[in-house]
């Protein structure tokens, strides 16, 4: 559905990338159960094997379900590929693969998911990658950060966990005078609220668990391309740009253009990398966008009406919601993210760590768990749990403090989790 008319956002993510299937002519699209495929003769093999041909293999790089799921979330994001794997870690650590090397670094966002904090700062050490943790506010910054060695810029749309919405245009630029890709994980936006590549993105990741997915039933991650960033103009990318020892010197950039990292990404990355999504989780994924706009509608409503209620609650000490006019990122929701800041934040409890404690106990329809984007209301104390392994001035530069909570509001009736968190506040704060 990429060629021909042009579709709104509501009908694209229920038919992008679908067709009945031709076998049964079944229209939802089937889960391809399978690990490989029966080819047609020796010499198909050999094409698909050596890249001059695209098809069906074996189930560890492509696979009919995934492959319509891809094609769905590239067309949502305004991309011309994706490629989907395990999880939104999978997902990272994909979307650095082809760019980095030992002893090369990126620059990231302070505001990050705590195990994405955790990922850069401690386990890439062990590829010989390195982080530069900077305050994407200050632009000035950022740009210092830069060195020869740096590789990738990384930041998330809506942050998780404070809500933060990050100015994605300023930082591309930033990205764009360096000849580095920047990287943005619009798993807490969606592309319903924010479409990264149009305001100069070169690559975007998702945990498709979240918001894509909507039902907390099974995990995922996605890249996607722009298809616009020249791998060849500089040496810095010499997986895209030069010969592939594994390919006969194929160069992926040369051979492939605008679609170059997605093939690396299934070729090279799914290939030797095994961080492979299985097709079970594909459909629930696919079944999932079909109502994405609809979901995401609700999560904004509820999220500001919330929020809205517990800025005036004096057992609160503040909000962290870009919705609200006295966030310092209101005005950015309008161009960064216009339909909505989403179903992410964060409330100060007074009374601190032991508040918060008490707060998630006494909560009867928000789930404390690890999770966000679920149609259910959860919450969790992230300086506990998903910040846990960070220090307490890297928790505070997160916004993960100890006396906040997270809140990942659902669509249930808004009026009954305003009730729920008044009862809960005061066995919290009595």
């Amino acid at each position: 559905m990429t060629d021909g008319p042009t579709y709104g956002f509501d009908t694209l993510q229920i038919h992008a990338g679908a067709k009945p299937d031709p076998a049964t002519g079944a229209r939802q699209t089937p889960i391809y159960q399978t690990t490989a495929y029966v080819f047609r003769d020796a010499d198909h093999a050999a094409a698909l094997f050596n890249l001059q041909e695209v098809g069906f293999i074996y189930s560890r790089l492509t696979n009919p379900t995934v492959a319509v799921l891809q094609e769905r979330i590239a067309t949502l994001e305004g991309g011309v590929g994706a490629v989907c794997c395990s999880s939104g870690h999978a997902a990272q650590i994909m979307a650095l693969f082809p760019l980095m090397g030992p002893g090369k670094n990126i620059i990231a966002s302070t505001r990050l998911y705590g195990g994405t904090v955790t990922q850069f700062s401690q386990t890439i050490k062990r590829f010989g990658w390195s982080c530069k943790f900077v305050d994407f506010d200050d632009v000035e910054a950022v740009k210092a950060a830069v060195d020869d060695d740096t590789r990738a810029i990384f930041g998330e749309a809506i942050a998780n966990p404070g809500g933060y919405i990050m100015d994605v245009r300023s930082i591309a630029d930033v990205a764009d005078e360096a000849g580095v890709p920047l990287i943005i994980d619009n798993t807490t936006a969606t592309p319903y609220l924010c479409r990264p590549i149009e305001h100069g993105a070169t690559l975007v990741v998702h945990s498709t668990t979240k918001y894509l997915t909507g039902n907390g039933t099974v995990t995922g991650g996605c890249i996607v391309d722009s298809g616009k960033f020249d791998w060849s103009a500089n040496d810095k990318f010499p997986s895209l740009s030069q010969p592939e020892p594994a390919y006969h010197g194929l160069k992926f950039h040369e051979t492939f253009g605008p679609l170059a990292f997605t093939f690396h990404g299934i070729a090279i990355g799914l290939r030797d990398l095994g961080m492979t999504m299985n097709p079970q989780a594909a459909h629930y994924t696919l079944m999932g966008t079909e109502t994405l706009s609809l979901r995401m509608e609700r999560h904004v409503e509820n999220a500001t009406k919330i929020a809205q209620w517990l800025e005036k609650d004096s057992r609160v000490d503040y909000v962290t919601y870009a919705g609200l006019e006295s966030s310092p990122y209101f005005e950015r929701v309008k161009t960064v993210c216009p339909k909505g800041a989403g179903g992410l934040f964060t409330f100060a409890v007074k009374g601190g760590y032991d508040s918060c404690v008490k707060l998630v106990n006494a909560l009867e329809i928000f789930s404390h768990v690890a999770n966000l984007g679920d149609t259910r209301s959860l919450i969790i104390h992230s300086a506990s749990t998903t910040h846990r392994q960070l220090s307490a001035e890297q928790q505070v530069a997160a916004g993960a403090g100890a006396n906040v909570v997270r809140v990942s509001i659902g669509t249930e009736d808004a009026n009954d989790l305003i009730a729920d968190l008044d009862q809960a506040l005061t066995k919290a704060t009595s």
